[in-house]
Order: structure tokens, then sequence, then C-alpha cells
């Protein structure tokens, strides 16, 4: 059984390039990257950044404005004109609706602005991985099952099953993480961003696991969804 996806990373760490400068930030991020097995590469210098990001192509470029040497809109028009913008966050505690529009015009996907909660950080950046993993394209097709995520469908042997936003979010989660383990606070995170903080329990992750499960068993799908004991849950192929 195979992902008929061009280019998944599954198999390996996705790879984020932070150029920032105050070491307490680099500090903490680098400890919630590790923890949900992410690799990073550090820097704070435009000269370096652009190096590494030639070299080393990060599959996400957390970038900061304000740097000594070259900012960050310096770094992202180079960026641009050697089509190595795509996967670009700034993150900044300059926000004016300028340094915003500027920010996109030069081919940054989003833009955080300090202070913010890092799970709603992680959120995105499991989006823009998410959109790499399946290549861009808008169908995603694992073995029996079809996800359209432009009209939030997902079929089964061809029939249409009724899917909810967050059944097709969690359901394109596992699949583009396919054979790794993924917590439950993971999962609480993915689907509820800066919410997941807030919630006493988890019993809402088992909820929508269950739904899942029993809405792909009566298509008669292979029971690719398996619980990991005290853990969280892993989509295996068959």
């Amino acid at each position: 059984m195979s992902l008929l996806i061009n280019s998944i990373m599954a198999e390996k760490k996705p790879l984020i390039l932070l150029v920032e400068d105050e070491q307490m930030i680099i500090d903490l991020y680098r400890l919630r990257f590790d923890e949900e097995n992410y690799e990073v590469l550090v820097t704070d210098k435009g000269s370096e950044a652009l190096a590494l990001a030639d070299k080393k192509k990060p599959d996400i470029i957390l970038l900061d404005i304000i740097l000594p040497e070259i900012d960050g809109f310096g770094i992202l028009r180079e960026l641009k004109r050697l089509n190595k913008s795509d996967g670009v966050i700034i993150i900044s505690a300059k926000e004016t609706l300028e340094t915003k529009i500027e920010g996109f015009t030069l081919g940054a996907d989003d833009y955080l602005t300090k202070p913010f909660h890092l799970s709603e950080l992680l959120v995105r950046i499991q989006a823009l991985v998410r959109r790499k993993q399946f290549n861009g394209s808008n169908i995603v097709k694992f073995n029996e099952i079809e996800i359209d995520t432009i009209n939030k469908t997902v079929k089964v042997k061809g029939t249409k099953i009724d899917f909810t936003k967050t059944e097709m979010d969690l359901l394109l989660f596992l699949i583009g993480n396919k054979n790794k383990v993924l917590s439950k606070g993971a999962i609480a995170e993915h689907l509820s961003g800066d919410m997941a903080d807030m919630l006493d329990n988890h019993d809402f992750i088992y909820a929508h696991i269950k739904n899942l499960k029993k809405k792909l068993k009566e298509m008669g799908t292979f029971d690719y969804l398996k619980s990991v004991y005290g853990t969280g849950y892993k989509w295996e192929d068959e």
C-alpha cells in the first residue's frame, strides 16, 4: 500500500529555519519544536539565513523583521528573487497594515504578531507543512480514500462520506503524519489551537477518533488508525 502523493515527508523531520535574535525566544522555540519532532536551524544574520535557505532547503522559515545586518523584508526580497519564499511565516513585534501588506506582497505565507501563543504558531506551521507534504495538490489520495481539500469532501472507493470539517482536518492530519505516533495533546492543538490549553481533558479527541473510525469502517476501509496505549494514535499503512 502506498500514499498516492508525489512528495511526502512523513519519514523525516520537517526542517524549520528560525531567523531570530532574541535568545529567550530561540530557547523556547527549540524546546517546543523538539517536542513536536521538528529539526531546527537558527541564525540571526541575514546572509547566513539566505545561505541556509539555499543549502538546507527548509520546509518552513520563521522570519523576524527586526534583525541586525539585513532586516526581515530584505531577506524576504532576496528569497522571492531566488524563488525560495514558499513556507515563510513572519513573526514580529512590528505590526501595521503597511508591514503586513509588504510581507504578503513579498511572498510570506503568514504573519504573526508578537506576543502570540506558541500553540497558534505550531498550528500554522503544521498547516504549511501539510501543504508541502501534499505537493500543493487539492486532491489527497491514500489507497481507497480520497480527500478534496477545496470542495471539502471525502470519498471511499468513489462514494462520498458525510464528514464534518473537524473530522476532515483530523483525517488530513493523520494521513500527513502517517506512521508517526501523535499524542492527544498534539492532535488537540492541531484541531483547537489556543483553545487546547483551556480544555480540562482530551475527551473530545476520543469522540472525533471514534466517529472517524466508525465512518471509515462502515465504508469498508482497512483499519489504518491505531491506538497507541498511553501515548496517542498512529495512522499506518496496511
